[in-house]
């Protein structure tokens, strides 16, 4: 099965042609290639497919099997590789995800997409603003933000400490807390000023990340409506930066998609 590597903000896919392949069973392929000793290395996999409704769909899989909503840096990557393939004719398209349908910008230059604008739709509070809950019995406050996929925002005090945490340690008491039966995505954020902010992730199903695109979009909107930064502000990630948005109530979310090497895998 021929495949490549895309990473957006370092956050690294192995993605399927599906327009040409079939994938029979996704989840255990999944687990198999984000292996980064026994497979290729991956923070999941995701399908490009042809979609009934949409000009193309993105089928998005975790690094344990589980199967994902949405992802944004994916969704970039995706918009990269069906534009670039032809698989869509237009600079705007539409993308099918499992959090409904993106709309989609593409920059191009020299006729392939440099910069991809996600619209992500309307984001949701969906906790107290904020919320109390207790981490190894010691409190913390967060706020509850829904892009698609659940997320838990959480600040902290400076960006030595941001930098200091120890997820690989904490990061499942975060994920797999009892207030979140699905378990969740959690953001640690510092504020810079209100143009930047600074973010490490733990993703539910993948642990930690070198980047989250809906994460980047939770935080950010969960910061502007703190009133503690712009509508229009630059996340910085440990893999990159991206420019996220608010504008009439919808999330918009700029940001490039690179190739990192193509190959083929027996399954």
């Amino acid at each position: 099965m021929k495949f490549v590597k895309m990473q957006g903000a370092g956050n690294d896919y192995v993605y399927v042609d599906c327009f040409k392949e079939e994938v029979k069973n996704p989840s255990e392929f999944a687990i198999k290639v984000s292996d980064r000793h026994f497979g290729v290395g991956s923070d999941g996999l995701i399908l490009i497919c042809p979609s009934d409704i949409a000009d193309v769909k993105m089928d998005m899989y975790n690094a344990d099997g589980s199967r994902g909503l949405m992802c944004g840096n994916g969704s970039r990557c995706v918009a990269k590789y069906a534009y670039d393939h032809g698989y869509v004719k237009s600079e705007k398209f539409t993308m099918e995800t499992g959090a409904g349908i993106k709309y989609i910008e593409v920059d191009a230059k020299d006729g392939v997409a440099e910069y991809i604008n996600v619209n992500m739709g309307k984001a949701l509070i969906t906790s107290e603003f904020p919320e109390k809950i207790l981490i190894n019995g010691e409190e913390k406050e967060f706020i509850g933000i829904d892009v698609g996929n659940p997320h838990a925002v959480y600040y902290v005090d400076s960006l030595e400490e941001l930098k200091s945490m120890n997820l690989e340690k904490v990061g499942e008491y975060y994920e797999k807390h009892k207030r979140f039966p699905d378990k969740v995505n959690s953001e640690f954020i510092y504020i810079e000023n209100r143009k930047n902010i600074h973010m490490r992730v733990w993703e539910r199903g993948s642990g930690e990340t070198l980047a989250c695109g809906t994460g980047a979009c939770a935080s950010a909107f969960a910061t502007m409506k703190k009133g503690h930064c712009d509508t229009n502000v630059r996340v910085h990630l440990l893999g990159g930066d991206l420019d996220i948005s608010l504008v009439n109530d919808e999330v918009y979310m700029r940001g490039k998609a690179e190739y990192v090497f193509t190959g083929e895998i027996k399954f």
